[in-house]
């Protein structure tokens, strides 16, 4: 196609992605009582080769050719990037820093569970073909067990300052874990892109870079950026010349995320933790969000979708291997994150509130298993199982929190106190609504 023609076909593809994101997000939030983020999610699925590739072919390689692939990648790092940044924005380091010791054990047994889970499956999905021929059984297992610990952050602070438990023991103790949760599952998945044929090197400089990052940010970040808010009070507001500051750090900081060998996310996130509170962090979130939820973001989930497949699960050995890996996924972070709470002295309500939050994969689960994919450690196949499971498991999350914790606490009378007592909860992305 000439650069003419992937012009015209970018902006009829980008209306498509909104349309249809913002149609099936709003039947998802009417009828189904789920977050905005879970249509979307299920959006991008039905605009791949699921749904409109099997149903009107012709249609689906006219609105996305192949040739503009990589433009709608790079769209889609940029929106997802954006979108953590917001998410740190709203990241209370106070809460995180007075639970850092019951987080860790909860996220810690909520990654080990996986792992010991994946150590099993690890080598039947390589009898079956599902990893690239060149994938060790050690390097399978990682990857494997990185995709079923993560845990979908901005779905867990969405779902918590939605129901207004932010300062409870559940909501700081999730918050809290769930960071945790993910830099561990991306070490992880740094150690196996390393073992691939790079070398040592690479998983150190991954590793070594982004704890250098992370240090920055946490130790010297809040004193440097914290200029930004007596400007935004002079200015009377977050002017062009301040939002352009902003958008350059967010972009030097994926880059370096993204050079060092982690993900652009996690530029951005830590950035976001890292900037001053107040008026500062709602002017910019009132700049930024609209875009990068309503345009940027889909536009990921559309990426996603064009490499999911659920037909292959007409195949009867790959759906028992679905169910296998979905079935595996939620007993091991649920029950360990469950059992870990209740050992670090949470009742069982909250411990079971805790595990719902931190069973679902989300986001960071459809960024991770893209990154396989883009690197040849899986197959469309597996590719397309892990994709259900992040959707399964995140569609789970709010109806199974509402069970085991919300309607207890309602009945109680204990949530409308928390609500009542806690701080205005910070907004998070409306992608999550």
């Amino acid at each position: 196609m000439t650069p003419a023609e992937l012009s015209i076909a970018f902006f009829i593809q980008l209306f498509v992605i909104v349309a249809v994101a913002r149609m099936v997000g709003w039947f998802c939030q009417r009828f189904l009582g789920q977050p905005q983020v879970v249509g979307e999610m299920i959006a991008g699925v039905l605009l791949g080769p699921s749904l409109l590739g099997l149903a009107l072919p012709g249609l689906s390689a006219l609105l996305f050719p192949a040739q503009s692939k990589p433009i709608l990648f790079v769209i889609a790092q940029l929106g997802i990037g954006l979108y953590m940044f917001l998410v740190g924005l709203g990241f209370d380091r106070d809460h995180f820093r007075s639970n850092l010791g019951s987080a860790a054990a909860i996220s810690l047994s909520g990654v080990a569970a996986p792992f010991v889970m994946a150590m099993g499956l690890a080598p039947w999905l390589l009898s079956e073909g599902l990893f690239a021929p060149r994938i060790s059984k050690a390097e399978a297992t990682l990857f494997l067990g990185a995709c079923m610990a993560i845990t979908a952050f901005p779905m867990l602070a969405r779902i918590i300052h939605e129901r207004g438990v932010s300062r409870s023991p559940l909501g700081t103790l999730s918050l809290s874990a769930g960071a945790i949760d993910d830099a561990c599952a991306w070490a992880v998945l740094a150690v196996v892109l390393a073992t691939l044929g790079a070398g040592a090197g690479v998983a150190i400089k991954a590793i070594g870079g982004a704890l250098a990052f992370a240090a920055f940010m946490v130790l010297a970040g809040p004193r440097l950026f914290a200029r930004f808010a007596p400007a935004v009070e002079a200015r009377g507001g977050v002017d062009n010349g301040l939002l352009g500051a902003v958008l350059m750090l967010f972009l030097l900081s994926a880059f370096a995320m993204d050079s060092a060998g982690m993900h652009a996310v996690f530029g951005g996130f830590l950035l976001g933790t890292a900037m001053p509170r107040g008026r500062f962090v709602q002017e910019i979130r009132a700049k930024l969000e609209p875009v990068t939820t309503v345009l940027l973001v889909p536009v990921f989930f559309t990426y996603s979708g064009l490499n999911t497949k659920l037909d292959v699960m007409s195949d009867p050995a790959l759906f028992v291997i679905a169910v296998a890996i979905l079935g595996a996924s939620i007993s091991a972070k649920f029950g360990a994150c469950w059992a870990a709470a209740r050992l670090t002295g949470q009742d069982n309500r909250t411990a079971l509130g805790i595990g719902a939050l931190m069973n679902a994969r989300g986001l960071m689960e459809l960024i991770i298993i893209n990154i396989g994919l883009q690197q040849g450690l899986i197959g469309v196949e597996l590719f397309s199982i892990l994709a259900l499971m992040a959707v399964v498991t995140t569609f789970m999350a709010s109806p199974l929190f509402e069970l085991v914790y919300g309607r207890q606490a309602r009945a109680a009378g204990q949530l409308g106190q928390l609500v009542d007592d806690a701080e205005p909860p910070t907004k998070v992305p409306a992608t999550n609504r």
